[in-house]
């Protein structure tokens, strides 16, 4: 996934040396968009993950959609996102997705087809 397109979502790989300074508080379910296997490249040097994506920008559909703490359907309600939302897409898994607003968050997962085409 690039961040390429006509959207005013401009993230880049970071430059230099990247070290984290210390311990860093673990964030709750929903916050910021970090998992134990990828972030937000927003949050790369700050936040550590194995993998940093530059987000997909997508936008939410007609009905709009509920913001998923897991990818059940009985999982909690983080937010939801509202019709013509814009938003980040980190990570795509059959009818899920994984995104966020931006790096400062709401974060979840969000099913696929509630996003326009």
């Amino acid at each position: 996934m690039s961040g390429a397109g006509g959207h005013n979502h401009e993230y880049t790989v970071p430059s230099g040396g990247l070290g984290l300074k210390g311990p860093v508080e673990k964030p709750a379910p929903g916050t910021i968009p970090l998992r134990g296997d990828l972030a937000h490249i927003a949050l790369a040097g700050v936040h550590l993950a194995a993998h940093y994506v530059i987000p997909h920008v997508r936008t939410v559909g007609a009905e709009g959609v509920d913001v998923m703490e897991t990818t059940r359907d009985d999982s909690p309600v983080i937010t939801r996102f509202e019709a013509g939302t814009e938003i980040e897409v980190l990570d795509v898994a059959g009818a899920w997705v994984w995104g966020c607003l931006g790096p400062e968050g709401p974060s979840g997962y969000m099913k696929a087809d509630c996003l326009a085409d």
